[in-house]
């Protein structure tokens, strides 16, 4: 890492300097987005809360770890380690997004540009998966990584691009699985086992391969090759744990509409 440029999340730190992020400006676009929320929410009535499928609580505590991604000693121990922004990264894709499109935050955005937001189309199932694949495999190539800690645009371009595609990817796995759970099934098993391939590779690779991270690991009692051997394992094993959970929800749900087709056809011939 040269010198003389310091990354976002500050310098690369050692166990006892390991610091929090308080940037005035990130914690205002934070509180702005919060504050967007709460106000898309309270001019909503009663009765179209419950139509739109609105949970603020599930909001509040995606966008609580959302908060946490980046302003916790995560974001500064991630210049040090590879795993660790490996971890932030999985706290972005596996637990904040999720939790805020339970919230109903895409569906809100969605009609702000004057749209449902509720239904998906053919081409968003299709694109979904895809994108979220493309993003993370591209953030994780070595150029690309080491990029994002030499330039505050290009760490913003990779965090905000991850953040995006996991909640298109979570709006393809939740929204659609009760209509339409073939093609949830479909998304989260090619997601499962694009995340088992970007896993496996960094695990299993037989030598280092991020220059950033060369000389950051030691302090922590890691060399750089364990630290993404570790990392390998923090996107491989947690995202293939909640997958696995979602395919057998997809699998339950495909199953009972095969189940309730036959028995609505019965009930319109008898009609």
């Amino acid at each position: 890492m040269t010198q003389h440029y310091i990354p976002y999340c500050g310098v690369a730190p050692t166990p006892g300097s390991i610091k929090w992020n308080f940037d005035p400006v990130l914690l205002a676009i934070l509180a702005a987005g919060a504050c967007a929320y709460a106000l898309a929410f309270w001019i909503l009535k009663p009765s179209e809360r419950a139509k739109l499928s609105l949970h603020p609580i599930a909001f509040a505590a995606g966008w609580i770890f959302l908060v946490a991604a980046f302003i916790s000693p995560l974001c500064n121990l991630g210049v040090a380690l590879f795993s660790a922004r490996i971890g932030q990264h999985m706290v972005l894709a596996l637990i904040a997004a999720p939790l805020l499109v339970i919230g109903g935050a895409d569906i809100l955005v969605a009609r702000a540009f004057g749209r449902d937001g509720r239904r998906l189309t053919q081409s968003e199932i299709i694109a979904a998966p895809l994108l979220f694949a493309l993003a993370l495999w591209l953030w994780h190539t070595p150029a690309a990584y080491d990029a994002a800690l030499r330039s505050h645009v290009v760490y913003w371009l990779m965090e905000i691009s991850l953040l995006v595609t996991s909640v298109l990817l979570w709006r393809c796995l939740l929204r659609d699985r009760s209509r339409n759970p073939g093609a949830a099934l479909a998304a989260s098993l090619f997601t499962a086992l694009q995340m088992t391939g970007i896993g496996a590779l960094l695990a299993f690779a037989p030598c280092a391969l991020f220059t950033v991270h060369f000389t950051t690991t030691q302090a922590f009692g890691l060399s750089p090759l364990e630290d993404q051997q570790l990392g390998g394992l923090f996107m491989w094993l947690p995202f293939g744990l909640i997958l696995t959970i979602h395919v057998i929800g997809a699998i339950a749900a495909t199953m009972r509409n095969a189940e309730q087709r036959p028995a609505d056809f019965y009930r319109s011939v008898s009609r």
